[in-house]
């Protein structure tokens, strides 16, 4: 399956947009995803093993929170989307 890569973590994934990795799950191809890159690891989950927070994750757009989390099982023809959340800043606008 297909893993597309945020541009804030493609410096630990050899610079690459995307990148194919094998696996059944979402789990299971993250997995293979921090085998073959391991700097992406601390990125993706916290000192307990645990996705982070702020890491979102689309299977063919559709949020896998929504679905079996990362126990929903992936295709070969699959594409995973990484999209960290992002804050916003303060709006000054006057109205």
């Amino acid at each position: 399956m297909k893993v597309l890569i945020p541009t804030p973590l493609r410096q630990y994934a050899g610079k690459k947009d995307s990148v194919e990795v094998p696996g059944t799950t979402v789990g299971e191809a993250l997995k293979n995803l921090t085998i073959s890159h391991p700097d992406l690891k601390k990125h993706l989950y916290n000192e307990e093993g645990k996705l982070r927070a702020f890491v979102n994750l689309y299977l063919n757009d559709e949020d896998i929170r929504y679905m079996e989390k990362e126990n929903t099982p992936v295709g070969q023809s699959d594409t995973l989307s990484i999209v960290p959340s992002i804050a916003g800043g303060k709006d000054d606008r006057v109205i």
